[in-house]
């Protein structure tokens, strides 16, 4: 699993609740926002939207803040804010590669809090390019571990068309996919019966860059800052997680 995935599991167990699920809220509204303005208020026939009202249900979003976000999106609701998805790419302490997304409405605004953030905890902003190549972008679904069998689900996710099952976290089970299949698999496993806790595209890193602890420390204050930035969404790396850099991050 990449970095990012482990260090967010992390987070999750320490972080409060309430907190916690105001950053999914957010970041879930602008992906409805965004799906529907590119691909239309129908979840029929917008594959995209479909997978973000899942998640949006599966985290228990009120149906009036679903509804809203997509009427923003399709022009219905006219609030005066146009969202724009962004990327930057970078690299932190230790030369770790960092491929962040994010949704904003001022992307002067956002490129200079990103691009401090990078400089205050020794990294660097890079241009478009510099380090998506070290990236596959993948799809992830996670599925509550509890009265799972691990077996059981990988045959029917296999069958679906997923690559594999990372059961590194005691609490979830996540099946990758191709960039392609992460719909299809996302449905099948719904319809015999799994409980789907997430769906998302990934950028899961091809190498991993091992780290001592000071380079550890430094990127995980790093990430922390980048993944508290209201218009980010989600922040990719490739730092190699052992039980020791695990260790470090868990004792933060």
């Amino acid at each position: 699993m990449a970095g990012h995935s482990k260090w967010a599991n992390i987070k999750r167990k320490k972080a409060g609740v309430d907190a916690a699920r105001s950053k999914v809220f957010t970041r879930i509204i602008r992906e409805l926002t965004i799906a529907a303005r590119l691909g239309g208020g129908d979840p029929a026939g917008n594959p995209r939207l479909s997978l973000a009202i899942d998640n949006a249900k599966s985290n228990n979003m009120p149906k009036d803040n679903i509804e809203r976000a997509i009427k923003k999106g399709t022009g219905e609701l006219d609030d005066g804010q146009r969202l724009e998805e962004v990327t930057y790419e970078g690299y932190g302490p230790g030369g770790v590669a960092y491929f962040v997304e994010a949704t904003t409405d001022n992307p002067n605004r956002t490129v200079g809090e990103v691009r401090h953030i990078f400089s205050r905890f020794g990294g660097n902003m890079g241009t478009s390019g510099s380090v998506a190549y070290l990236f596959d972008q993948k799809g992830s679904i996670t599925v509550p571990a509890e009265g799972v069998d691990k077996d059981e689900l990988m045959l029917e996710a296999i069958d679906a068309g997923a690559e594999d099952i990372i059961d590194d976290d005691p609490d979830l089970l996540e099946v990758s996919t191709k960039r392609e299949d992460l719909y299809a698999v996302r449905n099948h496993l719904e319809s015999k019966g799994y409980t789907i806790q997430n769906a998302e595209l990934q950028w899961v890193p091809k190498t991993e860059v091992k780290l001592d602890e000071k380079a550890a420390i430094s990127n995980f204050k790093l990430m922390n800052m980048l993944e508290e930035n209201d218009d980010v969404g989600q922040v990719s790396n490739n730092i190699q997680m052992d039980e020791e850099t695990i260790s470090i991050a868990e004792s933060m």
